[in-house]
């Protein structure tokens, strides 16, 4: 029977730590969001939050109308769009999906529809 003695067993515990934890760093979710308001084209946002709450928190505060609406995201890009006659939101893994999304959604409400803003956060 092999006999494990208790300086590699250390030494291999250590091993695992130190190959676990640059991935659970990394594991960390990243919050960002966008804020738009409709009445004066305002808009805020903010990326690499450690919470949804902080994110909208910092969007709305750097958008400084009341009448901002948020749109927040996970580890992912978000849009917003806006026409003549609505607007849209969407997000998603990459940049050009999220665009996408908003143009999409933007299309539902107006003709002629550009992107007025991206942000990713945390997205690979």
């Amino acid at each position: 029977m092999l006999a494990i003695k208790p300086l590699s067993m250390l030494t291999l515990a250590a091993g695992l730590v130190s190959v676990m934890l640059p991935a659970a760093a990394h594991a960390r979710d990243s919050f960002g969001a966008i804020a738009y308001s409709r009445e004066s084209g305002a808009l805020g946002w903010s990326y690499d939050h450690p919470s949804r709450r902080a994110a909208e928190r910092t969007a709305m505060d750097n958008c400084g109308e009341s009448d901002c609406e948020v749109l927040w995201f996970k580890n992912a890009c978000g849009a917003v769009a806006a026409g003549p006659d609505g607007w849209g939101s969407g997000w998603g893994n990459n940049r050009r999906r999220a665009e996408r999304t908003a143009l999409d959604s933007c299309s539902n409400y107006s003709d002629s529809c550009e992107v007025i803003r991206w942000q990713c956060s945390g997205a690979r």
